[in-house]
């Protein structure tokens, strides 16, 4: 067994022991978070560049033409998901730190342990990554839309267009660039086949550390203000019950074959915690607490992803789920 195959059978260890250690380091060494901190960008940079080049572009553009499943995941995370947040952040105080914060989280589908989560329940973690790049810009272009309809000009006044579009650049658009050229270099050059293979077990400890550098940096914050951010954990709860309910009644209106519907499922659930993250630590000082409601939704949710992994496969999507049916005065019609 070579170490990229070590990696894949041992990540949700891995994931574990960043954990852990991001733990260790928050609650025995807070002054290091400033530290941890400044580093979150570069590190999600290049886990993004990893994660594009998992799967060559050729298949991105072979897994777009599986427009069923395109369009179930896009319906899910950008219409679907705005309404269950919706009514549950009704459930919050109108705290305009809480609610930002809940809704910066929610709002945005994983882009990144979403692919290991998925496979690691045997789904189609292959659709799921060439899905990637459009869940990741759309998301970024929707994102304000939806603050500003669920508060209206509160968060025009929050929200600046500068660290939206550094995030854009920063996140996306240099990654994405980055991991084609990468290919490109690697399908007319030896040295660039070479280049790709000795990356390609980096998107494992790459995870990790991009745990790592988030919890240790935000864990302070969360402790400081549990009394204040407590109240949306039952929120983020309640998410991780609900949504792989309505991913897998979604399976059975597109006809899914067990794969895919695994794949929408975790692609419906699982949120994009660590890519928003520079995004509220960019809001003004005043909301100062948006990080940690959203770090607080990733140790929530790495929790649920561990037993998703079972419960998926085992009782939800145990094989293709049977298409939904149609009433016969629809048939009729």
């Amino acid at each position: 067994m070579d170490s990229r195959d070590w990696l894949q059978r041992h990540q949700v260890t891995i994931y574990a022991a960043s954990v852990v250690l991001a733990v260790s380091f928050g609650v025995g060494l807070p002054s290091a978070a400033p530290l941890f901190e400044q580093v979150i960008t570069p590190v999600l940079a290049v886990l993004l560049y990893v994660t594009f080049l998992e799967i060559p572009f050729t298949r991105f553009r072979r897994a777009f033409t599986n427009v069923r499943f395109i369009a179930a995941a896009l319906g899910m995370n950008f219409f679907i998901v705005p309404v269950v947040v919706y009514v549950l952040t009704r459930f919050l105080p109108p705290e305009p730190a809480l609610l930002i914060g809940a809704f910066m989280v929610l709002l945005t589908p994983c882009i990144d342990y979403v692919i290991a989560f998925t496979d690691l329940a045997d789904g189609d973690a292959e659709q799921v990554t060439a899905a990637t790049p459009a869940l990741l810009l759309v998301q970024f272009l929707l994102l304000p839309v939806y603050l500003w309809l669920f508060m209206g000009g509160q968060a025009a006044d929050i929200i600046e267009a500068g660290p939206f579009l550094k995030a854009f650049l920063l996140l996306i658009a240099f990654p994405l660039t980055l991991a084609w050229l990468t290919e490109v270099w690697a399908d007319r050059s030896d040295t660039g086949q070479q280049w790709q293979d000795r990356i390609g077990w980096l998107p494992v400890p790459m995870m990790g550390a991009t745990l790592l550098v988030v919890i240790a940096s935000q864990l302070p914050r969360v402790e400081d203000s549990i009394g204040q951010i407590a109240v949306v954990v039952p929120i983020y709860v309640t998410f991780l019950v609900v949504m792989p309910l309505l991913g897998t009644l979604a399976a059975r209106v597109f006809r899914m074959s067990t794969g895919e519907a695994r794949a929408l499922l975790f692609t419906s659930v699982t949120r994009n915690s660590l890519v928003v993250l520079p995004l509220a630590l960019a809001l003004p000082a005043d909301y100062n607490l948006v990080p940690a409601v959203v770090v607080t939704q990733t140790l929530v949710e790495l929790m649920g992803m561990v037993v998703l992994t079972r419960i998926v496969p085992a009782w939800l999507v145990p094989t293709a789920p049977e298409p939904l049916a149609i009433p016969e005065i629809l048939k009729s019609n």
